[in-house]
C-alpha cells in the first residue's frame, strides 16, 4: 500500500565538539600562551512541511535520522566545524507526536512551516576561552554537550473541507468520482477503498476539497474491518457528508451504526456539522424512495437529501448545502477558462 499515514521515527541530534587544550609553540616565542579553539556545534534535527507530498511513505524505508557531531577544537585558535543539520520533509497536515502517541508536539498545517525536533549540542570551550590576567596558562577545556536522542511518531491528517462517511459500498467513491476529477477504485464489493482519496469539487464558482475514507462497520472502534484509523483524516473538515445506501433494507440502522462509531471515536468529530443524504435513489421507484426517506428522516431527526452518484440526480443540491457549511476563507475561486481569440 503506497499510502502511509503513520510512521515511527528515531532521531538523534549531533553532539558538540570538545574544546582543545593547546599552547602556542614557536621559535623565539617563549611565552606563546594558550591557543586551543572551541568545539563546533552539533547538527540539529528539523521537520519541515514540503509542497507536493501527500503520504509518509518515505519514512517506511528510512526510520533513523542522525545528525552529524561537531568537530573538536584545534590549536592555533581554530574552532571545530559545526555538524550539518538534518531536515525531515513531511506533507501538509502532519502531526508530530511523542513516543506515547498522545502528546502532540507540533501540528504542521502550512507549507514551509518548520519545527525543531532535537537541538544540536553546543561545542565546549577551549583553553583560550579561560585565559585571564591571573590564569595565563589554563590547562582546562570543556567537553561538548551531549546529543539528544528521542523517538517520535508522525501522523498525517489530510487537509480537506468535507469528509465522506458511510458504510462500505454506500457510494462514497462514486460520489467523489462524479463530482471531481478524482478517479478512486469503484466496485460492487465492500472495502473497495483501502486508503483515503482527495478530490477538488466545484460549485457556483468556488472549489473545496472532499476526502473519501474507507467505510466503517459496527465495531470499527474495536478494530473490526479496517477500523477507525482513517477517521483522523476527516477531523480537520468543516462538514461531514454522511451517505446512506438507499437500496439497503435497514437505512435507519445503517445510519445509527456510523453515528455510534463517531461517538465511540471521541473528540470533536461527533459534534461536527453533518449532512445526511440517501444515495443510490436511481435504483428505487417512487414508493421505495418515499419509504426510505421517511425511515431515514425519523432516525436523523431532520431533513435528508436524495441523490444518486450514478445518475447525478440531486448532486448539485448536496454540493450547495456543503458549500454553505464551509467558511468563506476556506473556499477557493474556480479558475476562469480563458477564451482563445482568433487571430489571422
Amino acid at each position: 500500500m503506497k499510502f502511509l499515514d503513520l510512521a515511527k521515527v528515531y532521531i538523534r541530534s549531533g553532539a558538540g565538539g570538545n574544546g582543545c587544550v593547546s599552547f602556542r609553540r614557536e621559535k623565539f616565542m617563549e611565552y606563546g600562551g594558550p591557543d586551543g579553539g572551541d568545539g563546533g556545534r552539533g547538527g540539529s534535527v528539523w521537520v519541515e512541511v514540503t509542497e507536493g507530498l501527500n503520504t509518509l511513505i518515505d519514512f517506511r524505508y528510512q526510520q533513523h535520522f542522525f545528525a552529524k557531531n561537531g568537530q573538536s577544537g584545534m590549536g592555533r585558535q581554530r574552532t571545530g566545524k559545526d555538524g550539518d543539520d538534518i531536515i525531515l520533509r513531511v506533507p501538509v497536515g502532519t502531526e508530530i507526536m511523542d513516543e506515547d502517541q498522545e502528546t502532540v508536539l507540533a501540528d504542521l498545517t502550512e507549507v514551509g512551516e518548520r519545527f525543531l525536533l532535537a537541538k544540536g549540542g553546543n561545542g565546549g570551550f577551549g583553553n583560550l576561552h579561560f585565559k585571564s590576567a591571573t590564569n595565563q596558562a589554563p590547562r582546562r577545556a570543556n567537553s561538548g554537550q551531549d546529543a539528544i536522542e528521542r523517538t517520535i511518531w508522525l501522523r498525517l491528517k489530510l487537509i480537506a473541507d468535507v469528509g465522506l462517511l458511510g458504510l462500505p459500498n454506500a457510494g462514497k467513491s462514486t460520489f467523489l468520482s462524479a463530482t471531481s476529477n478524482a478517479r478512486p477504485k469503484i466496485a460492487d464489493y465492500p472495502f473497495t477503498t483501502l486508503h483515503p482519496n482527495l478530490g477538488v469539487v466545484g460549485i457556483d464558482g468556488v472549489e473545496f476539497v472532499v476526502a473519501d475514507i474507507p467505510g466503517l462497520i459496527a465495531g470499527a472502534h474495536e478494530g473490526r474491518g479496517i477500523g477507525d484509523r482513517f477517521l483522523g483524516h476527516v477531523e480537520r473538515c468543516a462538514v461531514l457528508l454522511h451517505l446512506v445506501d438507499g437500496t439497503s433494507e435497514t437505512v435507519a440502522e445503517d445510519y445509527q451504526t456510523i453515528i455510534n462509531e463517531l461517538e465511540a471515536y471521541g473528540g470533536e468529530l461527533a459534534e461536527k456539522p453533518r449532512i445526511t443524504a440517501l444515495n443510490k435513489i436511481d435504483s428505487l421507484d417512487d414508493e421505495e424512495r418515499a419509504e426510505a426517506k421517511a425511515a431515514l428522516e425519523a432516525a436523523v431527526g431532520g431533513p435528508v437529501f436524495m441523490m444518486s452518484g450514478v445518475s447525478r440526480e440531486g448532486l448539485n443540491d448536496v454540493l450547495r448545502s456543503m458549500r454553505t457549511q464551509i467558511d468563506e476563507d476556506r473556499l477557493r475561486q474556480q479558475p476562469q477558462e480563458e477564451q482563445d481569440t482568433w487571430q489571422p
